[in-house]
């Protein structure tokens, strides 16, 4: 699959690339197109998985945990996978 062929999908916000994803896979599991196009909206939604689990990966990085002093106050933030 050429990236050139996807590139619109990388302006696609989480929730626009996740709608156009489950619309390729109900789709394909109606059995409702043919090979020809069947493959290629197989491999846009290659392309959207690919996209949204890059905003994932990326919004997850973002997290943090709120930490708290002794007396129950927020003192700062740490990464949410710190120990």
């Amino acid at each position: 699959m050429a990236d050139t062929a996807h590139d619109d999908v990388k302006t696609l916000s989480f929730e626009a690339a996740l709608e156009q994803l489950e619309g390729i896979v109900q789709k394909l599991e109606s059995g409702r197109a043919p090979l020809a196009e069947s493959i290629a909206i197989y491999e846009r939604g290659e392309a959207l998985k690919a996209h949204c689990e890059m905003l994932l990966k990326t919004a997850e990085a973002r997290i943090e945990k709120i930490t708290l002093s002794r007396e129950g106050k927020a003192i700062g933030t740490e990464p949410l996978d710190a120990q």
